[in-house]
């Protein structure tokens, strides 16, 4: 039976960070299936179903693209997981600061399921200081993120954030 994981997150909008460490689970799981979150206590900047296709689209080139299933996730993530059905949970962590938010994220996850797992992924060292809110700062004060992001999300990036 393939191993599957789910990467969950608002990806608002998809960084190379996240790609990063979508191209790592995949080298612990045969399969991960990128979870695209609406987050109520986020404004997020693209509906899901405009983050949901940028994934897509900045995914059809990848060579390990047959491996990940983009979905949107509406709901309770464990109840999402058990459905695939998956056993773990993938989350990236960039600082000691994230973790403290993610462990209590992943210890309500197994209260609420103690079935499902959660494994924390550091984030690449060419990665750790970006992250999509920082993305989205810099775009809005007329910065560069090519290179930080996927060539059609910055694109898009540009569209929706840059001053008329």
């Amino acid at each position: 039976m393939p191993s599957i994981a789910v990467y969950p997150g608002s990806f608002d909008p998809i960084t190379n960070g996240h790609i990063d460490l979508l191209e790592r689970a995949l080298k612990m799981f045969d399969k991960v299936i990128i979870a695209v979150a609406v987050n109520v206590g986020k404004e997020p900047v693209f509906s899901a179903q405009e983050r949901f296709e940028m994934i897509k689209e900045s995914l059809a080139d990848h060579p390990l693209r047959d491996r990940v299933t983009v979905d949107l996730l509406n709901g309770l993530l464990v109840n999402y997981v058990q459905s695939i059905p998956a056993s773990t949970i993938v989350r990236g962590l960039r600082a000691v600061s994230d973790f403290e938010y993610e462990f209590q994220m992943a210890l309500m996850n197994r209260k609420l399921n103690p079935e499902i797992e959660t494994a924390f992924i550091m984030t690449g060292m060419r990665w750790i200081y970006i992250s999509s809110r920082i993305i989205k700062e810099v775009v809005r004060s007329g910065g560069d993120v090519s290179g930080l992001v996927p060539d059609g999300v910055a694109q898009k990036l540009l569209e929706r954030l840059s001053e008329p």
